[in-house]
């Protein structure tokens, strides 16, 4: 009884098989369905202003000069600009990016520090250097 019972199971399996890739060359054959693809335009990024900060983030270049006067660093980056404002309290450094293609460059980001290169409250640091 074993003995017919092991050759039936493998021809089941063999016959299992080839049905599975027959199954598999007809799809395989068939033309893939068309598929709609749609460009999704993403929203602006929403810049976010700490408290403290509300003076300097989303500011362009000629405000930050008439703030803090001429930049002691002006780096041009491939898709941004920095620019480094120092004073005997704090450095305060500037991160510009374009607010759309070909926009303006206005402020999302800033950095403050001692000269020592201790951190420093960044929207303190801008209050020291407004009243310089």
């Amino acid at each position: 009884m074993i003995k017919i019972a092991i050759p039936l199971t493998l021809g089941t399996l063999l016959l299992a098989g080839s049905v599975s890739a027959q199954e598999a060359r007809r799809a395989a054959e068939r033309p893939p369905a068309p598929v709609e693809r749609t460009a999704v335009s993403l929203p602006a990024r929403p810049i976010v202003v700490a408290r403290g900060l509300e003076s300097v983030i989303g500011k362009d270049i000629s405000a930050l000069k008439r703030q803090f006067g001429e930049p002691r660093l002006d780096v041009v980056e491939v898709y941004g600009r920095k620019l480094q404002f120092v004073g005997k309290p704090c450095i305060l450094d500037a991160f510009l990016y374009p607010e759309s293609k070909g926009g303006r460059e206005v402020v999302t980001y800033v950095d403050a520090r001692r000269s020592d290169g201790a951190a420093v409250d960044r929207a303190a640091c801008i209050e020291a250097l407004q009243r310089r």
